[in-house]
């Protein structure tokens, strides 16, 4: 675990005070990856978290490790074998061929999600820090397993969107199911956690709980009264929400819901998602949060003492995505960090300020408390027609499937949502040429000129062998 000072520890009250085996996975090239000009989904803000983490020293009370990249048979547990094979041999150059055309339509590849340099690499580098993650849970390796290249929730299993390509939380989820009889998937990005929600609709042995903005909103699912179908009806729960939601109102809706289906769902493993974008100030959300309010999620799923997988997603004010990842990192095992900001590579970055934490505006909350109570007490009564921990047989295969004709029916009269308009907007769009990499990284063999300077030490000694060959 390496030297541990450094940080005043948390209050020591309760279970909570109870230290963990934090175990954190990074790929130092992942910041290289580049989107495009002006794209909001910039891969640096993984880079500049980790920059944070390891100048707050909390990579000293965690094991490293270099993810293994998820190979095409790693994938194809839950995506289709012609998308994975579409994903693996598109590149910017193969593009002029015209039979790639139909291919970008029938997969949805394009605007929100663009084919660039390294593509699938990318994919393999996020998928495979979540498949490990999984794997050092279900050995009983680690208490908490982070990666913040993960959680992008919006792939389905033929088809990219919201600038999701592969679902690396299904596929941890499936490696988790072959251990644990039940996992909770909590899902805090200011989006519906769609695709994950649809590829266990139909089951049981996962739950979904998606707390989301809702209406006019990409990617328009996340109903409330979408509860799930056959053997998973009521175990998908959908909280959606309107602009402005700050803190205390989330935290008024999150831990009695959570403590709702810890009580009543009793799982064996969790994975929370952590999408930065339903921050306060985000370039693509609409919510209020502060770095604090959001970490509250991951401090309550702590306090449970379940192993958890924590996991990035959306996030696109980069600067406050790298805060929040940090201040997560540094909740996970268990220290309060400085909030005075230590020098580190991206410093100017985080300017005027150089502080840890941001304060939200002032800023509408149109989430009135009786919807809010509203909301609240149909879930708690959806919640309380399940039976209590329900005995799955163990042998049950996770479904994978499609949701059911009808709800595909009723998703398809929804007006279908962007998640960007193509617009050049909000205070990181000048930031895209300083993030340009110098060379770029296909499929996973070029590393940038700048190679990662902050890559620890005990990193480079660890690069992990392939834990699920």
């Amino acid at each position: 675990m390496g030297d541990t000072t450094g940080g005043a520890s948390l209050p020591s009250t309760g279970t909570d005070a109870k230290k963990r085996r934090v175990t954190y996975f990074y790929e130092p090239t992942i910041g290289d990856y580049y989107y495009g000009q002006g794209h909001p989904m910039k891969p640096h803000r993984i880079r500049m978290a980790h920059n944070l983490i390891v100048h707050y020293s909390l990579h000293r009370r965690m094991e490293i490790n270099r993810p293994f990249p998820a190979g095409s048979a790693d994938i194809r547990k839950f995506h289709s074998d012609d998308y994975v094979k579409f994903l693996s041999s598109v590149s910017p150059e193969s593009l002029a061929d015209p039979s790639h055309n139909r291919h970008l339509k029938r997969f949805n590849v394009g605007e929100d999600c663009p084919v660039f340099d390294g593509l699938f690499g990318f994919c393999q580098a996020s998928a495979g820090g979540s498949i490990g993650a999984a794997v050092k849970l279900n050995r009983g390796d680690a208490d908490i397993a982070v990666n913040w290249a993960g959680g992008l929730h919006h792939a389905k299993k033929s088809e990219a969107s919201g600038f999701c390509y592969v679902n690396d939380i299904v596929l941890g989820i499936l490696e988790l199911l072959k251990v644990h009889r039940r996992v909770l998937y909590v899902d805090i990005d200011v989006h519906h956690g769609d695709g994950v929600e649809e590829a266990f609709y139909t089951t049981d042995r996962v739950m979904t709980v998606s707390f989301h903005k809702f209406g006019d909103f990409f990617p328009g699912t996340g109903h409330i009264k979408d509860t799930g179908a056959g053997q998973g009806k009521n175990y998908a729960l959908n909280i959606p929400l309107n602009d402005g939601m700050d803190d205390e109102g989330f935290r008024s809706l999150f831990r009695p819901i959570i403590q709702k289906v810890m009580e009543v769902y009793q799982p064996d493993a969790v994975v929370l998602q952590c999408g930065a974008d339903s921050l306060s100030g985000d370039r693509l959300g609409c919510f209020n949060l502060s770095v604090r309010g959001h970490a509250d999620c991951l401090h309550f799923l702590r306090s449970f003492n379940v192993p958890l997988m924590v996991l990035g997603g959306g996030g696109y004010t980069i600067r406050n995505v790298a805060r929040c990842w940090c201040y997560e990192t540094a909740v996970a095992v268990g220290v309060e960090p400085d909030n005075k900001l230590p020098y580190n590579e991206y410093y100017e970055y985080f300017g005027p300020d150089y502080t840890l934490h941001i304060e939200p505006p002032n800023m509408e909350n149109l989430n009135a408390p009786k919807d809010m109570e509203r909301i609240r007490n149909i879930l708690l009564e959806q919640l309380s027609k399940l039976p209590n921990a329900p005995s799955v047989p163990f042998q049950t295969t996770p479904s994978t499937t499609e949701v059911p004709e009808e709800a595909e029916e009723d998703m398809d009269r929804r007006p279908k949502h962007r998640i960007w308009d193509g617009e050049d907007y909000g205070s990181d769009h000048d930031e895209d040429e300083k993030l340009r990499p110098r060379s770029l990284n296909i499929d996973g063999h070029t590393v940038a000129k700048d190679e990662m300077r902050d890559y620890s030490d005990e990193m480079e000694d660890k690069k992990e062998e392939h834990p699920h060959s």
